[in-house]
């Protein structure tokens, strides 16, 4: 079968599935491969469970007429998504970053929703599986789409450009972050600068934060449409931070007007996601009342600048993912806040490579000379490189778990932030 005649295989049946667990009910199944699964090994399951087809690259698991043969599922999807996505005649909004891509995304969503009919990244499903999904998932009722797109290796957001092909694109910020795979920071902003470079080919508008000196500096001298979130002519929008003690205030002043902005996101370090999507918003004429209507509404999830109340405390809970640049961010817009029994909660790192215990190093360096008493740090990484007598270190959550069932704490504002490996979530139920 041709990728054309699986193209129109598709659009009679305009649904794809990749999971024979939560099969989609006469979905085109595609048999992808993990380091330990084979998705070839669920095909008949995902069949049986409702599926049409099923996209096998295995011949020994063609059973019937039901089983396709491609030489590779996961290079079929892509090219299936980039073929389709060459179909449609919409803007795509591409958004990539170190920090930040995720909550952008959403609010970007949920504001664009105001005034338009949207397909967008489900959660923050962003890797070469999850960019084709996101566009095969475009329907022709869709009028503007928003792509989350990411990366942990160079070339990685070239190549889902390809497959996104957007006209459009947000770097959030460049920090440090998948170093185990970049290298160094330098090739982290030759990565990102990849959507820009993939823009200018596209003759399209990058969105960048014009506080941002590095996002100035990788914009410099690239022939395309450029859009700063606050200096924009003849549109310009300025913000001022209020509070975010705990939930981020923030006021916007735009054609003489001032607007205050109550979200329910908790640190500042969100102030530039919100000013994208406000931005965004506008130059897709999205009235003003409304955009900040769709913000003040969401409510983060899945463990992401979320609030907690428990009978014994109130968490604040960003443990979906941490790297040296967020967890920074977090620490330092904490203990601005002015409560008196304060406790952070941090854990490793991941994906640093090489750099990881000098990272996590630097991190308690940072807690140290602010001056930062209670603290309680897990992971091996952590472990090794805890040296301030003050700070407890447990090796793994489930350790940390059990300590702290033993000594309760109570009364307390606790940050929890580390990267999602460490299941942080876990401890909530002791707190």
């Amino acid at each position: 079968m041709t990728i054309q005649e699986l193209y129109n295989l598709y659009r009679c049946i305009g649904k794809i599935s990749i999971d024979s667990r939560k099969p989609v009910e006469g979905a085109i199944f595609f048999a992808l491969k993990g380091e330990k699964f084979n998705g070839n090994q669920f095909a008949e399951e995902a069949l049986d469970k409702g599926c049409s087809y099923a996209i096998v690259d295995e011949e020994k698991y063609l059973a019937d007429k039901r089983y396709i043969l491609v030489k590779d599922a996961l290079t079929t999807l892509q090219n299936l998504a980039t073929l389709h996505r060459g179909r449609l005649n919409i803007p795509v909004i591409a958004i990539t970053g170190t920090n930040g891509k995720t909550t952008t995304k959403e609010l970007l969503t949920r504001v664009l929703a105001k005034h338009y009919v949207v397909t967008s990244t489900q959660g923050n499903y962003n890797n070469h599986i999850g960019v084709p999904l996101t566009i095969l998932d475009i329907t022709s009722n869709t009028e503007i789409a928003v792509v989350e797109i990411g990366a942990n290796h160079i070339g990685e957001i070239a190549a889902l450009c390809k497959i996104a092909q957007p006209g459009y694109g947000i770097i959030t910020n460049i920090g440090k972050a998948h170093l185990e795979g970049f290298g160094s920071l330098e090739n982290i902003k030759k990565a990102k600068s990849e959507l820009f470079n993939y823009l200018v080919k596209k003759k399209g508008t990058a969105f960048y934060n014009d506080n941002n000196k590095i996002l100035i500096e990788l914009l410099k001298e690239k022939i395309l449409k450029k859009v700063p979130l606050e200096n924009y002519l003849p549109d310009p929008c300025y913000y001022h931070f209020v509070s975010a003690d705990p939930y981020l205030k923030m006021k916007m002043t735009n054609n003489g007007k001032e607007f205050f902005i109550d979200t329910k996101l908790i640190g500042r370090y969100n102030t530039e996601n919100v000013m994208a999507a406000i931005r965004v918003g506008k130059f897709f004429q999205v009235e003003i009342n409304s955009i900040i209507n769709a913000i003040e509404s969401y409510k983060p999830e899945n463990n992401r600048s979320q609030l907690y109340q428990t009978s014994s405390n109130t968490l604040f809970l960003d443990a979906y993912n941490a790297n040296p640049t967020s967890m920074r961010a977090a620490v330092e817009d904490f203990v601005l806040l002015n409560y008196k029994k304060k406790l952070l909660i941090l854990g490793d790192m991941l994906e640093l490579g090489s750099d990881a215990l000098i990272e996590h190093k630097r991190i308690i360096s940072f807690l140290s000379e602010k001056k930062i008493e209670n603290v309680l740090l897990i992971g091996k990484s952590f472990s090794k490189t805890n040296d301030n007598p003050v700070y407890k270190s447990f090796r793994n959550t489930d350790v940390f778990f059990k300590w702290l069932k033993e000594n309760p704490v109570k009364s307390h504002y606790i940050l929890i932030k580390g990267s999602r490996v460490m299941q942080l979530e876990k401890v909530i139920e002791a707190l």
